[in-house]
């Protein structure tokens, strides 16, 4: 029974903080009078404030380490800043400015139950790169559940009353850097010796320094014209909020999936998101058609599946092509969780 209830509230927690952090970058992002239209600037923040953390817990994971006692700090490394291994994180890096960025320009222009419907066509380039970068082809059953998210997002298209073309454009160039990102986070583990602390560390330390002449060239403008907003304690609140639930996010995907498993974890996700869409009906007032309501249940069906016959295939052994020869071996015991809203947030070892 305690086993259950552990469980349960795992789950919970996960889908409390991953609804929450859309929720409220979306209040951050395009909430008239609490609000600023600078997405880099927001990203910016919360890569800090993602930095500051790894760096705290590093500290109290020392210090718990030094005095002998046990507990989960010490699982935290002492994280400090070299350089040739920034640089080696670099491309990792590159990709992630991208993700996060056009994710974040999608959830500010479309509304929030089409957020996921815009963001779908990540497991679709999934299996694009995968053959194009590591030279795997996918099976017909799988071409399958992504025919149905294919349709499920153009019907979500047609169906959007408040459609827009830039933030679903957006949408989509995330899910592009979604896919990328995943395959270069399994790259990137080996420059720090598998450690997702380490990695998580630098990503963002190196994203916050490339988000700075971005900010300055395309939105200087803006932050100058939102002073008011800057000096608002309820904004700066839902900042630092989405900051630390960036991180968390990542947290309880690791204790989810250690819980329960990748299946039930990926389960849970598109169950989530499911919830999250129709939960903004509700809360945005967003309005709903019949159309829309189809196309946001075929992608969750299609999604679904698709983890489903993902889950049931048998491990594939590694492929090396000279372009991928980095790339984490089997045998490293690490393995890549997609997260249904945020895409690959946590490497479970």
């Amino acid at each position: 029974m305690s086993n259950f209830l552990y469980i349960a509230n795992v789950i919970a927690a996960y889908w409390v903080v991953s609804i929450s952090m859309v929720y409220l970058n979306k209040i951050i992002l395009s909430t008239p009078g609490s609000s600023i239209p600078a997405p880099l600037f927001i990203t910016w923040f919360q890569c800090v404030v993602t930095c500051a953390i790894c760096v705290l817990l590093g500290h109290v994971g020392e210090s718990t380490r030094a005095s002998g006692a046990k507990s989960h700090f010490n699982e935290y490394p002492l994280v400090r800043y070299r350089t040739a291994t920034g640089l080696a994180v670099l491309p990792l890096s590159l990709v992630f400015v991208g993700m996060i960025s056009f994710n974040n320009l999608c959830l500010q222009y479309v509304e929030v139950s089409f957020y996921n419907v815009a963001r779908c066509l990540s497991l679709v380039f999934n299996v694009i790169f995968t053959y194009a970068i590591l030279g795997r082809t996918t099976g017909w059953t799988t071409c399958a559940t992504l025919l149905i998210v294919i349709c499920g997002f153009a019907l979500g298209i047609n169906g959007e009353l408040n459609f827009s073309l830039f933030g679903t454009s957006a949408g989509v160039l995330s899910s592009v850097f979604v896919s990328l990102n995943s395959i270069f986070t399994s790259k990137m583990l080996a420059v720090v010796d598998n450690d997702k602390s380490q990695l998580l560390y630098y990503n963002n330390f190196n994203a916050a320094v490339l988000f700075v002449p971005l900010i300055v060239l395309f939105e200087g403008h803006v932050l100058l014209e939102s002073a008011a907003t800057l000096t608002s304690a309820y904004f700066w609140l839902c900042m630092t909020l989405t900051g630390v639930m960036g991180f968390l996010i990542g947290l309880v995907t690791v204790l989810q999936v250690k819980a329960t498993s990748p299946l039930t974890h990926n389960i849970s996700g598109t169950a989530k998101a499911a919830a999250q869409s129709l939960l903004a009906f509700y809360i945005w007032g967003n309005a709903a058609t019949l159309q829309g309501v189809a196309g946001i249940l075929l992608v969750i069906v299609g999604s679904g599946l698709y983890t489903w016959v993902q889950m049931s295939l048998p491990a594939a052994p590694p492929a090396a092509p000279p372009a991928a020869h980095h790339l984490a071996k089997s045998s490293d015991s690490v393995e890549v969780v997609r997260d249904a809203e945020t895409g690959p947030v946590a490497v479970v070892r």
